[in-house]
Formats: structure tokens, sequence, C-alpha cells
């Protein structure tokens, strides 16, 4: 609900235009009115013509060291009920999806109140993107961190309104929750460079998910790599809301349909010998999960008999990530690429040439890349867990990732339960974000979800892999 004396101060009133009764915004400069924006009961917009484009508010962020950005007038005044004066509205909506380019100064139309709300813009040193939480939403988001400079942009991530959905911006959050929940999601608020937490506290020092950066996941097989990957996802897109691509060649569809909603509705799909005494899910979240798997999880699949390049995965992940709002993308695994290259490249070159085409690709779309790269064969392997440098094909996996990450699950009953994973974190290149260590999990296989290994279980598995390393020490 927007107060009586939150309109006045804005200056929001009723009027009467062409026969319609509608909600004028006024847009000012120095108090001085340069435009009118109106709003029809139906929610249908229109405004004056051959006015000068300026943000909604501008006068309340002069001078100010934190802005917020939202998209609406309406979330303005929902901002100013949370005691957030220093908060102005794009006049203009969002976008449908990313620019491929981004245009210069003279050219930018679509922007154009940027430019010309400039003076005010550039002595922020923290400017807060409210937008939607729709994938035109993010795609503002974007557009807007790309003119002011990501490195200062901090975006919101709205909470949940019910048990299955996010509420979708500032006036939603206000109607829903209340201006305290306002205020503590501006107040709780920090920077993608500070990392998504990946949902089981005790990696939270190790292991953060930036976007933009690259993360290699290695470990022998059905050592559950994927199921592991699949997890932290789901874990990202219940606290964040991020949406996927997955290039996941050595899954079938249906079968990895099934494993993500099992780990989102925490059943199993099947009343099968694996589901135990457990009820699998109902009809009704199994519609439920589907819905939820078309928003948050898009496919690169490649049905022909050929192998699909890397440039070609990479094409199409683009193309998610600026029509649909992506944030992470899966390539699992590298095996399964086509590796043709000119015969004076070696493979070493050549991975350095893959790695850095990912590289790019996640720092230009703000994209976190997981890219799953097995081991090469282990002679005399004692069921320790492997290394980085242990990957098949160059010690490039390892120098040129960000995150260096091997999953591996203990086969030994004598070391205690066969179902601990142990994430070991190899290498960290950003200290902000995490460090090197290990964290131990353990799997449910009725629904797929990992869940944190209590300390006597970890206990016992170090306690195990000393032994182990002491008896290969003495080989």
């Amino acid at each position: 609900m927007i107060s009586a004396k939150t309109l006045r101060r804005n200056n929001v009133s009723q009027r009467k235009r062409n026969n319609k009764i509608v909600i004028a915004f006024t847009y000012r400069r120095d108090k001085v009115l340069v435009g009118c924006k109106y709003r029809e009961v139906s929610k249908k917009f229109s405004q004056e013509a051959n006015t000068e484009k300026i943000l909604y508010g501008l006068d309340d962020i002069k001078q100010a060291r934190d802005i917020i950005i939202v998209e609406g007038e309406i979330d303005k005044l929902s901002m100013e009920e949370a005691g957030y004066r220093n908060c102005v509205s794009v006049p203009d909506g969002a976008p449908a999806q990313v620019s491929n380019k981004l245009p210069d100064k003279d050219h930018d139309k679509k922007y154009s109140y940027l430019w010309n709300c400039k003076e005010y813009l550039d002595p922020a040193s923290r400017i807060i993107l409210a937008t939607d939480a729709d994938p035109p939403g993010q795609a503002l988001a974007e557009e807007l961190a790309r003119r002011l400079g990501k490195e200062r942009c901090w975006r919101v991530k709205w909470p949940k309104k019910n048990e299955t959905e996010f509420c979708k911006d500032a006036n939603e959050v206000l109607m829903f929750l209340g201006p305290q929940a306002l205020k503590e999601v501006i107040e709780g608020i920090h920077g993608d460079e500070l990392g998504i937490p990946t949902g089981w506290k005790c990696m939270d020092g190790l292991y953060k998910v930036v976007p933009g950066e690259l993360t290699i996941v290695t470990g022998v097989p059905n050592s559950g790599k994927s199921e592991w990957i699949d997890a932290l996802l789901c874990n990202i897109n219940n606290q964040c809301g991020w949406k996927f691509v997955l290039c996941s060649m050595e899954n079938k569809v249906r079968d990895h349909a099934r494993k993500l909603l099992e780990k989102h509705i925490k059943k199993p799909f099947f009343d099968a010998r694996y589901g135990g005494s457990v009820e699998r899910m109902s009809q009704d979240e199994f519609e439920e999960g589907k819905e939820w798997l078309n928003e948050s999880f898009h496919l690169i699949r490649c049905e022909d008999d050929c192998l699909p390049s890397i440039d070609w995965v990479l094409n199409l992940a683009k193309a998610a990530v600026l029509r649909h709002g992506v944030r992470g993308l899966v390539i699992d695994p590298y095996n399964e690429l086509d590796h043709q290259r000119p015969s004076n490249q070696t493979e070493t070159e050549y991975v350095s040439q893959i790695l850095t085409k990912i590289k790019r690709f996640a720092q230009h779309h703000s994209c976190h890349v997981w890219f799953v790269a097995h081991p090469r064969q282990l002679h005399n392997w004692t069921g320790a867990p492997p290394n980085m440098y242990d990957i098949s094909g160059s010690a490039h996996f390892i120098n040129k990732c960000d995150n260096g990450i091997v999953i591996h699950r203990n086969r030994d009953p004598d070391a205690g339960p066969v179902d601990v994973v142990q994430v070991c974190m190899k290498k960290v290149r950003n200290k902000v974000i995490g460090q090197i260590g290990d964290a131990f999990l353990t799997y449910d296989r009725v629904t797929g979800e990992y869940k944190e290994a209590d300390e006597a279980i970890v206990a016992k598995v170090v306690k195990q892999q000393i032994r182990q390393k002491s008896t290969s020490y003495q080989r």
C-alpha cells in the first residue's frame, strides 16, 4: 500500500485524460517539470510527447553514494515506503532480451535517459539494480550494468512470496510481505562478486558461485559428478531463481528431467525399488515440476551423428543467455565434444584454445560455466581422490580454470557409508569466494539430494584416507 504522504511528496495525482481516469507521474529535474507519464486503470501507459527522457525521481539521487534503480514508478514509490528515497525508475520498462552489441552514446536511443542523467549517476559508488525478476527485467539489469559499470552494480534477489513463487518486484514484496521485508532485501544485498552460496553450509567457506567464472569438475567414473552439479543447480535456483542451460551429452533427456524433478520435489518419480517406502510425487507435484523445469532449464542437444563442437555449444548458450536470461552453463563432459584440430596443433594447445573460448564466453555474458572433464586411466589406484593434474588431455584444465573441484565417492564399506561424497576444492583463484579444502556430503539415492554429513562419518572417512596414503607411501 502506497501512503498518501508518499504520493504527495512525489507529486502523484489523479487526472482525466482523453475521457479516462489516469494516474499522473511527474518527471522533474531540479524541481522543474520536464515530462509526465500516465497510467490507466487497465495498466496501459502513455506519456507526453517530445519531452526529455530522464529517470523518474531524479532529484532524489542528487549526490547520492548509493542509488537504487527499479523498473516502474510504482516500484520507486514502494521503495520509499520501506525508507529508501535514493531510488529512481527507468521511464520505458524493460527490453525483451539483451542486445547483441553495445551501441555508442549517439546511437543508444533506447537508454538515452542514462546519458541524460549522467551527472547524477556518476558520483554513485554503488548502484543497486532492483529490476523485475522476469527475463525482461533481468535483461534490463544486464543492459544497465553494461552502461553504468558492472564493478559498481549490485543485483537484488527477490524473496519468495509463497512456497513456490518468488516476488516479481519491489511492489510485490511490499504487498505480500510488507515494508520491513522490502527493507531487509536491500539491507541484505551483496554483489555477485561475493558469490552465490551452494546451499550446503559446510561448503560456504570453500566455494561460492560467481558469474563470469569457469569451474572444472572432475572425478573417477561413477563418482557422481553430474548428480552433484544437478543438485548444486537446484540449490542455486531455489535460493536465487537462476536459470541454466544444460549441455549434458551423457544424460538422456527424460532421465535427466526425472532426476532434476526428484531433487526439486524431494520425492521419487517411480514406485520403483530405489524409492523404498517413500511416497512418490503426486500428479499435481509432477505438473508443478514440469512448469519449473521449463522455466529454469534450457537444453542444448545434438541429435546428429556427429559430435558437437565447442563453438556450436557456445553459440546456442549465447542465444539462451540473451533470450532467457540464463546465468549458468553446464558442459558435461569434455570427451563428448568434437575434438578435430589442425595437424600442426598439439592437444595441449587445443585444450588451451577451448578453455580460452569458454572463459571469454563466461566473462562477456556474466555466466558461470561448469565444465566436466574425466581423469585419465589411473594405474595402481588405491581409492583415494584423484587430483586436477590427472585430467586427461592437459594441465591447462587446472591452470586456466577459476575453480577446480574433484567429486569423490567412498567405495570402501570399512571406511564408512558408501553414500558419502567428498567435494575436494583443489583450486580457488578468487580468495574472496573460497579456499582449498574438503567438504563431505551424503547422497540420498531416493531423491538424488545431497545433505551435509555428520561429524562422526567425516572423521571415519578422513581416518581411512590417511591410512590409504600411508599404505601408498610404503609401496
